[in-house]
């Protein structure tokens, strides 16, 4: 389906730490019956060139790709880009969903519902050594309290294995941002629409973290999806692409 500026049926899908564009494939051919579907590259993957900029100036080269009045959709570390994003260019984001969001990867002071740093630092430590085996073991953590572990772990580990693995300097980039970016002080900001869908049982970023972004971005709803971990799109790919279509095209969704 053909989309056009200013049409939220143009759905811009951007993938998160760790694994490619080859994540959404069981949400594309689906979406694209009803919407007009782009699938963005993280600096360093697939076919994307890396590049050393940092955090916020990475969201600006997302925005100036973007069409106007996309629907900005991604997932962990790439719905933080997006956020970002939005908050850059309201204008041109008109819609954003998250998929397996927080705010804040690791925990503060202030912050419980999140990850240790000394995880991201044993990750870091880990992708230098072997970037196979360190992405195996964050497919095994994402999956984790899933009730379709096993399939997806499967397909996410073939998938590891027949395209050309991130670049070291890129998966190293994003574990600084992961550890390093609080983006809570933008979500009061967010002035699009947003839709929330996370794992009931996501382990990565707890669901507690989507509670927060539900109650502080104005205009923000939380889809809870049951029994799945961090990849939500995975374990129930027929209900996240319904929420999709009705959340970016209520008009023309079945």
């Amino acid at each position: 389906m053909t989309g056009t500026a200013g049409d939220t049926r143009t759905l811009y899908l951007l993938h998160g730490w760790g694994l490619g564009r080859a994540v959404w494939q069981p949400l594309h051919d689906p979406l694209s019956r009803h919407l007009r579907v782009i699938v963005g590259d993280l600096p360093g993957y697939d076919e994307a060139p890396d590049d050393d900029t940092d955090f916020v100036a990475t969201a600006q080269a997302l925005v100036d790709t973007l069409p106007t009045g996309v629907t900005l959709c991604g997932w962990s570390l790439g719905a933080m880009l997006a956020l970002q994003a939005a908050a850059l260019a309201p204008r041109r984001v008109a819609r954003l969903i998250l998929f397996g969001a927080t705010p804040c990867f690791v925990q503060r002071a202030d912050w419980l519902p999140a990850q240790r740093p000394a995880l991201v630092d044993d990750f870091a430590a880990s992708v230098a050594n072997d970037r196979e085996h360190t992405l195996r073991r964050f497919v095994a953590l994402l999956n984790q309290g899933d009730k379709q572990a096993r399939p997806i772990g499967r397909s996410l580990v073939a998938g590891l294995s027949a395209a050309p693995l991130p670049a070291i300097a890129s998966l190293l980039r994003g574990l600084d941002w992961l550890r390093e970016i609080d983006l809570r002080p933008l979500l009061p900001t967010i002035a699009v629409p947003t839709l929330l869908i996370h794992g009931e049982n996501d382990a990565i970023n707890p669901l507690a973290a989507a509670r927060h972004l539900q109650a502080t971005i104005p205009d923000a709803h939380l889809a809870t999806i049951a029994d799945a971990g961090h990849a939500p799109f995975l374990s129930d790919p027929e209900r996240c692409v319904q929420l999709l279509i009705d959340f970016c095209a209520p008009a023309i969704a079945p």
